[in-house]
């Protein structure tokens, strides 16, 4: 391999910053400038690239959080943003950050885990990751009280007010399922709001709620459901579901009667752990909003 150097922990070095998020916009089409310049990107999320001169060529990032399963605190570490410039691939690059990673952080959390798409399923296990299939949670509409009169404000991530709000309520949030969540994971959160879902938050003020939801069809798809105190879910459900929704699909596990599960045989978004933990539940969900 090329005698590439290694940089890390540099969101706060412009030109280092900029070139990774160059190389993001091309592998993925994400840009993660605004998530920095409204001062989302925090200690929690930390950048391991190769640079070529100044241009970073090769990333593999990693997200510190609290997974908490069934009151069970796991202190771990995700692993994401893995991508090398199509000029710089075949190098051996994605490797090198790979095991650099681990063999940093193995002693320092209880499991390290990602999620990778059909390109790479054959990639992980070389680093000692297990796969792990995952459930979705559904839940029959005829089943919930719906609301009337309900108070429901869409939020805009432009809006300085209610940016405070998202940002309080992802610092303040508590897991969102009692079955397998996450915590301390605000910076992670915030990405969410500002790049993924900015034009799917409301807030609930009866419920003191905000929620991450989008109707397709008949069917909601509820993303997250985040709150700083405990919650009944499906009265927050009897807020967002209109007489034109048959169904809701979770992208959680939420504490709900009356839910139906069925296994998720897509090849992208594939979990993966190191070293493999036993669950207390048989159908683990991570949430999406803690995907990275």
């Amino acid at each position: 391999m090329t005698n590439y150097q290694l940089i890390y922990d540099y969101k706060d070095n412009q030109k280092y910053r900029e070139s990774f998020n160059e190389l993001a916009k091309l592998v993925f089409n994400l840009d993660f400038s605004q998530w920095y310049e409204k001062g989302c990107w925090n200690d929690q999320y930390i950048c391991y690239s190769y640079i070529d001169g100044e241009k970073v060529i090769a990333n593999t990032s990693i997200s510190k959080m609290t997974v908490v399963e069934k009151g069970k605190e796991y202190k771990a570490i995700q692993v994401g943003t893995v991508m090398t410039h199509p000029d710089y691939r075949h190098k051996g690059l994605a490797r090198k950050l790979m095991n650099d990673i681990i063999d940093k952080y193995e002693e320092q959390c209880e499991f390290i885990y990602l999620f990778a798409n059909e390109t790479v399923l054959d990639f992980y296990p070389k680093f000692g990751f297990s796969q792990v299939q995952e459930s979705r949670y559904l839940i029959n509409v005829d089943k919930l009280k719906k609301k009337s009169n309900t108070m429901i404000r869409k939020l805009d991530v432009e809006n300085n007010n209610d940016l405070s709000l998202l940002k309080l309520y992802a610092k303040e949030r508590i897991p969102s399922s009692s079955i397998l969540g996450v915590k301390n994971n605000e910076s992670l959160l915030m990405f969410y709001f500002l790049i993924a879902f900015p034009h799917s938050i409301y807030f609930i003020e009866e419920e003191d709620v905000i929620v991450l939801f989008e109707k397709e069809g008949e069917e909601l798809h509820l993303f997250d459901v985040i709150s700083r105190g405990n919650i009944d879910v499906e009265e927050v459900l009897g807020y967002i579901t209109t007489s034109d929704i048959k169904r809701i699909i979770f992208h959680f596990i939420p504490d709900c009667q009356d839910l139906e599960s069925e296994l998720i045989e897509a090849e992208d978004d594939v979990l993966f752990i190191r070293p493999m933990i036993k669950f207390g539940t048989e159908r683990p969900l991570f949430p999406l909003t803690s995907h990275s």
